[in-house]
């Protein structure tokens, strides 16, 4: 099994280091972090995969030339497949955009086309772009997801390093499968935080959670999510994390687990993860 957090491929990263901005075109600034190096931990593999989704990035700093060198600015959707070999690591992914902004584009096509060109190579499968005007974007018009907020409950909170085992607190593994609740409810706490697995720079987050099946702990769920506070991994990372320990102590039909973290450096990773559903839906909340 490989453990992550010494990887030979994150000692590669340029994350964590000093970098200077490439004012050229450069793919070769890009760099990848395979999936499996977290799915090891969690025992899962490509073959074994216990959910569908997609990791869905917006990009806000994202300019180039036009054929008469003026500057032309775009916001874009990236969606990457949770099937994809590897993940793209976000300060490299940075880099990469911002060596376009002295590179010469005929029109935004070729930009969008060379956009997916490069990004379907790192994450070694294919990538969905879209751009769109700075004051025409529909996917990140303010957006109130139906959920039920947990963050009041009066909860005392001793644990900010992850504990999957909170989720099982106060919960009888005397109660038969016959005698427990079964609903269908909609989720959220913005108390997800954690730190980036090589910065350690603080990471912040919604994250939904719906589901249908045995009735979760409202205070238990609150605080695993709060233990992840000073728990170090990338965002698909806690997400997949999240999803696989609620499917392992709860008996649930169906699950998703959406989180919307907060931008930093112009990009926002939005991890998507559902038993049964493969799209994020467009929902930019007030935070982002």
């Amino acid at each position: 099994m490989t453990h992550y957090q010494n990887s030979k491929e994150l000692a590669q990263l340029s994350l964590g280091k000093a970098t200077g901005y490439s004012t050229r075109y450069n793919p070769d600034l890009l760099q990848a972090v395979p999936r499996s190096l977290n799915r090891d931990s969690l025992h899962i593999t490509a073959a074994t995969l216990p959910f569908l989704g997609e990791d869905v990035w917006y990009g806000y700093e994202l300019s180039w030339l036009n054929a008469k060198g003026k500057p032309v600015v775009a916001v874009a959707e990236f969606r990457f497949e949770c099937t994809s070999p590897n993940i793209v690591e976000s300060k490299s992914f940075k880099l990469y955009l911002n060596s376009l902004n002295q590179t010469v584009f005929n029109c935004h096509q070729d930009v969008k086309d060379t956009l997916i060109r490069d990004l379907s190579t790192c994450s070694g499968s294919p990538v969905k772009v879209t751009l769109f005007k700075v004051d025409d974007c529909p996917a990140l018009e303010l957006t109130q997801l139906s959920a039920n907020c947990i963050d009041e409950l009066d909860v005392e909170i001793t644990h900010y390093d992850y504990q999957k085992n909170l989720l099982t607190e106060g919960k009888s593994t005397k109660i038969r499968s016959t005698d427990k609740t079964f609903i269908e409810e909609s989720l959220v706490s913005h108390l997800l935080k954690s730190n980036c697995l090589i910065t350690n720079q603080p990471d912040w987050a919604s994250v939904y959670i719906t589901y249908k099946g045995e009735q979760i702990s409202h205070s238990a769920l609150l605080k695993y999510l709060i233990s992840f506070r000073q728990h170090n991994e990338f965002h698909e990372q806690c997400v997949e994390r999240i999803f696989c320990d609620l499917q392992e102590h709860y008996q649930l039909q169906q699950l998703t687990v959406f989180a919307r973290y907060t931008r930093r450096g112009g990009l926002d990773i939005n991890p998507f993860r559902s038993t049964h559903l493969i799209n994020a839906p467009d929902a930019r909340t007030l935070r982002q």
